[in-house]
């Protein structure tokens, strides 16, 4: 080794961030377990790498006992003292035993440790950069797909989308360009691990906040997802500035900005809906696109009894209950949907207590909620549902 290499550490440090004393301290390691190895040394010793020329020394390691037992890593005092006085009990004394044909050992495995270093320094940066932006999304390109994993380059390395993460409705090919939700970053012992989806609800509120300004600026705020990836979804916005609409500022000018989310999502259906503070109704807008009578709540329970026109009904629970699901997700409430057939059936006065041409808005009214007792309260709904 000479100055030229550790001109080459110096250039590797600037290029690639490793300090080159760790670099030094990582090949004297390396090179005493060579020396070892090589020359069946059982002696304690060190080697030193000189900062300034590069030349490398191995020097074999003494203790100064009283009376030594074994010359290979005991001297005795009186041995020590005779090399200098000033040695005593303790002090470690050392010689140069470094082989005559210790160089080219020492330069093949200078070089193992440095492109070692050098990979994990890489396989550091990159863990540090992608573990920073979980719960972002990333762009890349399909690689491969192995044993139904799809592998996604993104530059000098790669992320897993596995089974469990990808949408029901798509196919992948080699070379497709795709967006993926970073779920988790992990470190393995062959580099950091991305783990991403194309399921996750955290994909939908980026792809808003990538394509609505109002998000970004936080004039208007994503309040809840619920998502089933593929088929539907629904998101509540709400803004505190009265004159921004919410619900407009997302779906955009002519539907632009929620259509480029729908064709990034292969035509995952997206509602969206306002959030209200009042939770009977936000539970009737949760339920769009259907038309809501009137809503009834239980606070405590998180229970809600919604009534919807006889023609809304099918609507209101959606295709095997998805509809109705989604807004369970989106609101945290439990709720029940009755039309206003069943609801005469169950309580014979509700056409004269709900003013149901005029007044009735899409809530009950005061009268109807006064006799609402009559009907099976909240612990009853649950117990129904359970069964």
């Amino acid at each position: 080794m000479n100055s030229e290499f550790l001109e080459a550490l110096k250039d590797l440090e600037k290029e690639k961030g490793i300090s080159v004393d760790v670099l030094l301290e990582a090949i004297e390691a390396a090179l005493l377990s060579a020396y070892k190895r090589n020359f069946g040394s059982l002696q304690n010793a060190r080697v030193h790498i000189d900062r300034e020329t590069g030349d490398f020394k191995v020097y074999s390691q003494r203790a100064v006992v009283e009376e030594a037992q074994d010359d290979r890593v005991e001297i005795s005092l009186e041995e020590a003292r005779k090399i200098d006085p000033r040695y005593n009990l303790g002090d470690m004394v050392e010689n140069e035993v470094t082989p005559r044909n210790f160089g080219r050992i020492a330069a093949q495995t200078a070089k193992q440790v440095v492109v070692q270093r050098i990979r994990e320094a890489e396989r550091n940066i990159i863990y540090e950069e992608f573990s920073n932006r979980e719960g972002d999304i990333l762009t890349g390109v399909v690689q491969r797909i192995e044993n139904k994993n799809v592998y996604i380059e993104l530059g000098k390395t790669e992320a897993i989308l596995t089974p469990s993460e990808q949408m029901p409705n798509e196919e992948y090919r080699q070379g497709d360009r795709l967006k993926a939700y970073i779920v988790e970053v992990r470190k393995t012992t062959k580099g950091p691990q991305i783990l991403v989806s194309r399921t996750h609800p955290g994909l939908l509120k980026r792809l808003f906040e990538m394509e609505v300004p109002e998000l970004q600026d936080g004039v208007v705020e994503l309040k809840s997802i619920a998502r089933e990836a593929g088929y539907r979804s629904k998101i509540a916005v709400y803004s505190k500035d009265e004159n921004v609409d919410p619900v407009g500022a997302c779906v955009g000018p002519k539907g632009m900005r929620v259509q480029n989310i729908v064709n990034e999502l292969n035509g995952e259906k997206i509602d969206i809906v306002k959030w209200n503070q009042d939770p009977s109704k936000y539970v009737a807008s949760s339920l769009s696109p259907a038309k809501v009578v009137a809503v009834e709540v239980w606070e405590d329970e998180k229970v809600a009894r919604v009534i919807v026109p006889d023609y809304q009904l099918s609507l209101a629970i959606g295709k095997e209950g998805q509809n109705a699901r989604l807004a369970a997700k989106l609101t945290g409430w439990k709720i029940d949907i009755k039309s206003e057939s069943q609801m005469a059936e169950l309580y014979p006065d509700y056409h004269d207590q709900a003013d149901l041409n005029g007044s009735r808005e899409d809530y009950l009214t005061d009268d109807y909620v006064e006799d609402y007792n009559s009907y099976p309260a909240a612990d009853e709904l649950l117990e129904e549902d359970e069964k």
